[in-house]
């Protein structure tokens, strides 16, 4: 007789299922993807200087006439960061398709809302400028949306034109009329800063579109040629332009140089550790706009040499991480944007330290994300939420290690 016997089954172990069909699998999804290098750049960059500046923002206020409270700008300063920081992470989220559908809308709507500053009862001149609107009791300015616009537009229309760039007509229409129509009613407010700020929007899209260097120069020296037609214009932007070429001379103090002399002042006085945050002396009524467009002056008054270096390291960070995605993307919409964008926000703080170093004229152009405006603030943490949008394209740069190359190869 044949016995036969059977093997008892293997036992299982507590970290195998009891099912083969019930095994659950967890995930997570993009929501909660590693993000990029260049995206924590930007982030942090922006994060630290936006908290920076509202701490030099309440100390260049402090010095009130009045009674009044000290807190009551910073506060209205930090409304804005508290809407634009959720909104500059929202907006991250937002796919490529998304910021081409609206490029015509929001251009258009921040151009009309720029109109608005020659409605009577609504627009404000300030400093020989019209560039303000008062609404329901709030101030704005709406050409710093302008500036976001234009590049979401220039992106816009050199990526559909992506083939066609090799001819002088598809480079120039539409977006020479466009560019000069929308320039031009900021213009009209005499606010030649914005204008400068514009112009290297348009110049840097051009530029990151890839077109050829002929057809760069003759947008180029157009709009130099209108600058520089617009500082002839005023007697006294030739005034302060004439008095760069005498920085030792103070017979300007009464009249073209008053300002950008106690910005300098400033500077001076911090020496390299600076008199300590709160002590600053030019606040006290001598330097005019010192917690807008004369902020590094402050902040080199109170922080010295160190704290000037802190910011130019953060501008720095925030410039390599934006150039990052300008050269790791394949994606010319994302180039273009990003490289627009990028030129913008580095470029206006290059000319507003270069404004209170008396290397440039008094332009009124607010640093950016330190400067007191809610306008300015909102609008360039909106820039920053596009950026951080455009760095979530970029392909993962860790599928690239041989580490991760040499784990598929195992798996395989």
């Amino acid at each position: 007789m044949r016995v036969t016997t059977t093997a008892p089954p293997p036992r299982q172990t507590p970290d195998e299922p009891s099912t083969p069909g019930l095994a659950a699998r967890v995930s997570l999804g993009r929501a909660f993807r590693p993000v990029s290098t260049e995206f924590l750049l930007i982030t942090s960059a922006a994060l630290l200087l936006t908290g920076f500046g509202l701490v030099m923002v309440l100390s260049a206020t402090s010095a009130l006439d009045g009674g009044q409270n000290p807190f009551d700008h910073v506060l209205k300063q930090g409304v804005f960061a508290v809407v634009g920081i959720p909104l500059m992470f929202a907006l991250s989220r937002a796919p490529m398709a998304f910021w081409k559908k609206i490029a015509w809308p929001v251009l258009i709507f921040a151009t009309l809302f720029q109109l608005l500053v020659y409605v009577p009862g609504l627009g404000i001149e300030s400093y020989g400028n019209r560039n303000w609107v008062q609404i329901a009791g709030f101030q704005f300015q709406p050409a710093e949306f302008l500036k976001l616009a234009l590049a979401l537009w220039m992106g816009a229309v050199l990526y559909r034109k992506r083939r066609l760039l090799t001819a002088w007509k598809h480079v120039f229409i539409p977006v020479v009329p466009v560019a000069v129509l929308v320039i031009g009613t900021v213009l009209g407010g005499k606010d030649l800063g914005t204008v400068m700020i514009l112009v290297l929007v348009v110049l840097g899209a051009l530029f990151f579109a890839g077109i050829k260097l002929r057809m760069f120069i003759v947008p180029a020296v157009l709009s130099v040629g209108v600058v520089l037609a617009s500082a002839v214009g005023s007697e006294n932007r030739m005034a302060r332009i004439t008095s760069l070429f005498n920085p030792d001379d103070a017979s300007c103090y009464y009249t073209s140089c008053y300002q950008s002399l106690h910005g300098v002042w400033g500077l001076a006085s911090g020496g390299l550790l600076g008199l300590g945050l709160g002590n600053s002396k030019e606040k006290y009524d001598w330097l005019p706009a010192a917690a807008n467009d004369y902020i590094f002056a402050i902040i080199g008054e109170e922080l010295g040499l160190i704290g000037c270096l802190v910011v130019l390291l953060l501008f720095a960070l925030f410039a390599v991480g934006a150039f990052h995605i300008i050269r790791r993307t394949d994606d010319t919409f994302v180039r273009i944007v990003a490289g627009a964008i990028t030129l913008w926000i580095v470029g206006q703080a290059l000319v507003n330290i270069g404004v209170v170093l008396r290397i440039f004229p008094v332009l009124g152009v607010p640093l950016p994300f330190m400067s007191q405006g809610g306008t300015s603030l909102l609008s360039v943490l909106i820039a920053c939420g596009v950026l951080l949008s455009c760095a979530r394209t970029l392909p993962d740069r860790r599928s690239e290690t041989p580490a991760a190359t040499a784990r598929a190869a195992r798996r395989r």
